[in-house]
Formats: C-alpha cells, sequence, structure tokens
C-alpha cells in the first residue's frame, strides 16, 4: 500500500470575537511582542488583565509601568518593549497624558511621522506604521510609503520577516540573528505512562500505605484513600541529521537548532551522518552554542562529502538503537533526501527504524521551497515508511515542529506500509 504523508500546518489563531476591546488587544499585543523575540506565556497576558482591573487605566504611563513588569523578564528587552508599546498603543495626543474619555484600543493608530501611509490597526491585527499584519503569522511587503517608518521596520524584522526566511538565503546579520533566536528556544516533548506509579487524586489503584499513614495521622480512622497512577516522563528524542555537501547552506543553523534541542531537553541523542555515522550528544553540551558546534566540527570527519543515508542508518540500527530507543523514543532525521547510496537498503533500515521507535518524522529543508515535489531516490525510497514529512527551513517551521512534538498523539500511528517483494 502507498504511503500516506502527514505535512502538518500550525498557526496562529485569532482572537476570540467575543473578547472586550481591550483584552482582544491584549491578545493581539502579546502575539506582537513575541514576534520581536519576547517571552510572553498567556498565563503572563491573564496577569496583566486582572492587574489592569485594580489600577486606574486613564493614565498611559501607569498603564505602561504595569504591563512592562509583568511582559518583560530580560534587561536587554526594555528597549524593545517600550518602543513596541509605543506603536501598538500609542497616540500623539496621549502619550504623556491621561486617556482621554472616547480612546478606544482598536481604532487606527498612527505614531509621528507616519502620516499618509494609510495602515490602520483594526480589528484584523495590522500595526499601524509598519505594514505587517499579526492576524495568521503571516508578514506583508512594506510599501514604499512605509519608508518613513525604518526604525519600526528595523525593530521589527528579526521578529517577523526572520521567521518566514529560508535558511539559506539569511544574510552574514541574519544568520547571527537567527542564531540568537535559535539559542534562545526552549523545547519540550510529550510526555509517556512509565511503569512507576505515583501519587494521584484520580488514580485508578489504591495506595493502602501511604493511606494508612495519613489516616493515623489524624486519629488512625479510615476516611482517607490515597490512590496512584502511572508517572509521567518526557518521551526520549534522537535526532539523526544530514552534513553532506547538498546540505551545507542550512548546516550551520541546524547545528544551533541540535544544540538548543539539547539544552532544553534531558532525554536527547544526536547523530550526524554523511558517509559515515557519529555521535555528538557530549560535544553539544558545551553551554556555548559556538564553542559546542566547534567541538562538533573537530569530532566529525566527512563534513560536506557524500551522503550514504542507508548505510548510516544501518550503521545506527546495529550499533545504537537498542541503546536510545527504549521506553517510545521519538525519532527527527533531517535531510535533503539526496542519496549515493542503495535505495533498497535505505527502505530496509528505515522500515526497521519505524518499527523500532514511538513516531519517526523527516525533516526536509527543501521541503518549504514553493513547487517541491520529493522526486529524489532516497526521498522516494522512505516516504512509506515515515510518519511525518515537514519542513525545516525557517524560523517558523521549527515553531511549528515545537508545536508537534509536545502534543504528539497518544498510541502510534497506523502502519501498514511493507517492504517491496524482490525476486
Amino acid at each position: 500500500m502507498g504511503a500516506e504523508t502527514h505535512r502538518l500546518r500550525m498557526s496562529y489563531s485569532s482572537p476570540h470575537p467575543t473578547l472586550s476591546p481591550l483584552l482582544r488587544n491584549l491578545v493581539l499585543f502579546g502575539r506582537f511582542l513575541r514576534r520581536l523575540g519576547l517571552r510572553v506565556a498567556p498565563a503572563q497576558l491573564a496577569e496583566v488583565a486582572d492587574s489592569l482591573s485594580l489600577i486606574d487605566i486613564s493614565s498611559v504611563e501607569d498603564v505602561r509601568n504595569v504591563t512592562r513588569a509583568i511582559l518583560v523578564n530580560r534587561r536587554e528587552d526594555l528597549p524593545v518593549f517600550d518602543r513596541a508599546f509605543d506603536l501598538f498603543w500609542g497616540n500623539a495626543d496621549i502619550k504623556q497624558g491621561p486617556l482621554p474619555e472616547d480612546f478606544n484600543p482598536i481604532a487606527p493608530v498612527q505614531m509621528p511621522g507616519d502620516e499618509g501611509n494609510g495602515e490602520s490597526q483594526g480589528t484584523s491585527g495590522t500595526i499601524a506604521g509598519t505594514g505587517f499584519a499579526l492576524d495568521s503569522g503571516t508578514s506583508a511587503e512594506p510599501s514604499a510609503d512605509d519608508e518613513q517608518g525604518e526604525s519600526a521596520l528595523a525593530l521589527y524584522s528579526p521578529g517577523e520577516v526572520l521567521r518566514h526566511k529560508d535558511f539559506g538565503q539569511y544574510t552574514a546579520d541574519e544568520l547571527a540573528d537567527a542564531q540568537r533566536v535559535l539559542s534562545g528556544m526552549r523545547w519540550a516533548v510529550t510526555r509517556r505512562r512509565s511503569l512507576r506509579q505515583g501519587p494521584s487524586k484520580r488514580g485508578r489503584r489504591l495506595d493502602l500505605r501511604r493511606s494508612l499513614r495519613t489516616n493515623l495521622r489524624h486519629g488512625g480512622e479510615m476516611f482517607h484513600l490515597a490512590r496512584r497512577a502511572p508517572k509521567l516522563k518526557r518521551r526520549r528524542l534522537v535526532l539523526l541529521c544530514d552534513i553532506s555537501g547538498s546540505m551545507d547552506r542550512y548546516t550551520r543553523l541546524l547545528l544551533h537548532f541540535l544544540h538548543s534541542m539539547e539544552w532544553s531537553l534531558d532525554n536527547v541523542e544526536v547523530f550526524v551522518f554523511g558517509t559515515r555515522l557519529t555521535r555528538i550528544t557530549h560535544a553539544l553540551r558545551t553551554r556555548n552554542p559556538d564553542s559546542a558546534i566547534a567541538a562538533v566540527a573537530d569530532e566529525v570527519q566527512d563534513w560536506s562529502g557524500g551522503t550514504r543515508i542507508g548505510e548510516s542508518l544501518r550503521i545506527f540500527n546495529r550499533r545504537w538503537a537498542r541503546r536510545v530507543l527504549g521506553h517510545g523514543a521519538i525519532v527527527l532525521i533531517i535531510s535533503d533526501g539526496w542519496d549515493r547510496g542503495d535505495p533498497a537498503l535505505l527502505a530496509r533500515e528505515l522500515e526497521r527504524l519505524q518499527r523500532e521507535s514511538y513516531r519517526l518524522i523527516w525533516l526536509n529543508p527543501l521541503l518549504g521551497a514553493p513547487g517541491y515535489e520529493p522526486l529524489t531516490q532516497g526521498i522516494l525510497a522512505a516516504l512509506p515508511f515515515i510518519d511525518d514529512f515537514l519542513p525545516v527551513h525557517s524560523i517558523a517551521s521549527l515553531e511549528d515542529l515545537a508545536r508537534i512534538l509536545n502534543h504528539v498523539q497518544e498510541g502510534r500511528p497506523e502502519r501498514r506500509q511493507v517492504l517491496p517483494r524482490t525476486g
């Protein structure tokens, strides 16, 4: 049976239409800050909403101070926050004074110098003077009239324009910005049920020992029954990254991505391959990403050479699979699929790897290119044995991957693929 590949796409959802104007704009403002690189969680926005109900919101500076105290966690983010606050909420007539009675937080906002550009904030979430829309996570190209808002665009660029730009098209300055973003990313993987039991309010099994101890402390009468349930643990993540010549323009940033994975998660194993397989888990445990990548460069011998994916996976399956694939590991293969080896060998080893892993995900940097079709012999051999086929060409694609890893479905996907018969 032919394989069905799953290309998952995630996007920001628009705020609920029944929210009040203020709450709707708080949601948009939090989204705006995240696009600028600030770490803003939904719980923080809820805290802002509660705090604003306790102060007099007729003063802009009081509102600014409350939101700044809750939403800014790093000193270096203070200038970015202040500029973002002025862009989103600002109005030339009220910045330094009280809010007028007819002030509407979703009305069009113009900053000084933006006259005539025709941009408005409105309910669609377009930020005045920037030329970028906040509804769906997409960006619009700035018009010629937006040249006056150069400082706003420069501020917004690292958080939005670079999110969707292909890694292979980055300039040297953009590479440095993207590396800082990747270094700050934090990852989480879905949990699995452990064989060990722990305390639980809704557990199905009674914990008689804990029940007796608890009730003895309260006079000895049996009025409290303690329960227990399986503990939850993060699934192990195994990453195998292609470092051959065809992947050369993506390799540096992908290594930063692997480093952020290693530092965010406790149970990660990382390998790279070209014509041979190399384990780099220990090299990536150096805290500084540049030092870690330098250590990897000293350890790996086959940079930017040929690609033998099937042979590399055969070595992994024979030497490493039993050590690192236990307890339902999720496996990520990062490669463009250009392979000089035997396609039949690649298919066999992928079939075995899929069978032994909880989920097998193939990340292809070329998948994000317009008009891409999986026509290489490596990809054609691999597709029947992949659970998810996803792009990994931009920061936005990594954000999508983060959501997917944190919400992997319970239970293995249905797998009916079989190796083709020979002879």
